[in-house]
């Protein structure tokens, strides 16, 4: 088990409102995002983490992550740089303000994959983002999604399957999302993905088309 930090400080940002994306695995956040990405291009953004471990092969510093010392990264979070951090398997990762302030800068839509453990600790931080939580229709759909992909071990998929019960639980709690979109047809949770963040795209093209 690994603990998310975030900072309860964050200026208010110029620019579109980001986006906080939650949901289990298998749920079909990474399909819903590519087809709205297809769809809209040039009007959402990712921004770049920040990790103290090694770039794997064919890895770019500053566009996969920014690759930093842990003395760096622990300065970085004392100083309130970090909207959320993490350590996972021995590697320390976050996102910091100034990394989702370069997507918005452009003028594009952060988007910010978030896990359901850091979504309250985030409302802490002065972001304003539109939380959307994405999730499966049923847990017998969801396994076996998961099974169907054949990338992991039973005691693996266990594991999955037991923090997505965790997700689906959490993400009924009343006012924590904005909106709770149960991917049982890719089509439909599409176009609901999309109506709660027209209004913010309209904005991007708006401003786009006139400068």
């Amino acid at each position: 088990m690994y603990m998310r930090y975030f900072s309860r400080v964050l200026s208010a940002m110029a620019g579109p409102r980001p986006v906080v994306l939650s949901g289990p695995s298998g749920a079909g956040k990474s399909t819903l995002l590519k087809k709205l990405m297809k769809e809209y291009d040039s009007v959402f953004g990712f921004s770049v983490s920040h990790t103290t471990r090694n770039p794997r092969p064919g890895e770019v510093n500053g566009k996969d992550y920014h690759f930093v010392t842990r003395e760096a990264m622990q300065t970085g979070i004392e100083n309130g740089d970090f909207i959320e951090h993490a350590e996972f398997s021995g590697n320390m990762y976050g996102t910091s303000k100034a990394a989702v302030q370069d997507v918005q800068a452009k003028n594009l839509i952060c988007i910010l994959d978030i896990d359901m453990q850091g979504v309250r600790s985030i409302k802490r931080a002065d972001l304003n983002p539109i939380y959307i939580s994405i999730q499966p229709p049923s847990m017998e759909v969801l396994e076996h999604r998961l099974r169907d992909r054949k990338t992991e071990s039973e005691e693996s998929l266990q594991k999955r399957l037991h923090a997505a019960r965790v997700d689906m639980e959490i993400s009924k709690e009343q006012g924590l999302f904005d909106t709770v979109i149960v991917n049982d047809s890719l089509e439909e949770a599409h176009g609901q993905l999309k109506a709660v963040l027209l209004e913010e795209i309209q904005k991007v093209k708006k401003t786009n088309m006139s400068s």
